[in-house]
């Protein structure tokens, strides 16, 4: 088996003595290369490259946005349609961020070493599940996806962050803008086939549950949703503060079934597009894309092989 591991030494958690420990125990039962990124989408074009040459597997040693660079790279040919690329590389990952939202979704230990025990069990076994991702705008998406508010927050952070990042400092990314959003709060219209257009000023799109991560503490959005189901729609077209406690603490509790009166929820959705009347900041899988007035959000299923 031909593999490639992908690291990211910037993520919160990634270090030299890990990267070492790592590819020395995926060398003993895979042919490895070991790339280290440095510059942002060095990591979609290795896995792009893995994928035109043939790899096996591609591991990603990183963050939420690294695991996202490498499945854009490993499908940069699908022209939306996996199927039709032919064969695609399974998809490896190790958690090395602050979240690893997709890692933990996907049953992976937070710890590196635990994960990588995992891994090499499952290569061993031959142990792996396919999944559904979103595609949003031609951006693959693994975990989540939005407009407004949540891409509000990402923008902050990303301008405010290092290497080091915490659950305090998107709760104060959060905060400030709500008060004080970048770009206003431009309607949205909320587009479902078989429905009546719906009206919101912000959107989250998910495409398993949880959501995110505070932390430790899931946050629960759309808890109908998983990798083997459409997409999930949370979109308010109000955010009074009642309004926001109500759903910040439906979204904290375990096993959380969002409800209210502002809320559009829908579960198991194939697709949604979303117009806003002004440009509004768009993010994906907690990365800021930048500024869209529509974006339509596909599911799609079986997308990709997952080891683990």
């Amino acid at each position: 088996m031909r593999a490639i591991l992908v690291v990211n030494p910037q993520a919160t958690s990634t270090t030299a003595g890990g990267r070492d420990v790592l590819a020395h125990a995926l060398a003993s039962q895979v042919k490895l290369d070991v790339v280290e990124t440095d510059y942002r989408g060095h990591a979609l074009a290795v896995a792009r490259s893995a994928a035109r040459d043939g790899f096996d597997l591609v591991v990603a040693h990183g963050g939420d946005g690294t695991v996202n660079e490498v499945v854009n790279g490993l499908l940069a040919d699908s022209a939306g349609a996996p199927g039709r690329s032919g064969s695609v590389p399974m998809l490896g990952v190790v958690p090395g961020g602050s979240a690893n939202v997709f890692a933990r979704a996907v049953g992976l230990p937070a710890d590196p070493v635990e994960a990588t025990h995992q891994l090499l069990t499952a290569l061993e076994t031959e142990r792996s599940r396919r999944i559904g991702l979103g595609l949003a705008d031609g951006h693959w998406f693994t975990f989540n996806a939005g407009l407004g508010w949540d891409a509000d927050v990402v923008g902050r952070v990303a301008k405010r962050r290092g290497k080091q990042t915490s659950a305090s400092l998107y709760l104060r990314a959060a905060v400030r803008s709500y008060f004080r959003p970048p770009l206003g709060r431009p309607a949205l219209t909320v587009r479902i086939p078989g429905e009546e257009p719906a009206e919101a000023v912000t959107a989250f799109v998910s495409n398993t549950d949880p959501w995110t991560y505070l932390g430790e503490r899931p946050v629960h959005l759309n808890s109908g949703c998983s990798f083997e189901t459409g997409l999930g729609l949370f979109a308010l077209n109000g955010l009074r503060l009642p309004t926001v406690f109500t759903h910040v603490r439906q979204a904290l509790l375990t096993e959380s079934d969002q409800r209210g009166r502002r809320l559009l929820r829908r579960d198991d959705v194939p697709l949604i597009r979303i117009d806003a009347a002004e440009p509004v900041n768009f993010q994906v899988d907690g990365d800021l894309v930048g500024q869209r007035t529509r974006v339509e959000f596909q599911s799609v299923p079986d997308a990709l092989t997952v080891v683990g």
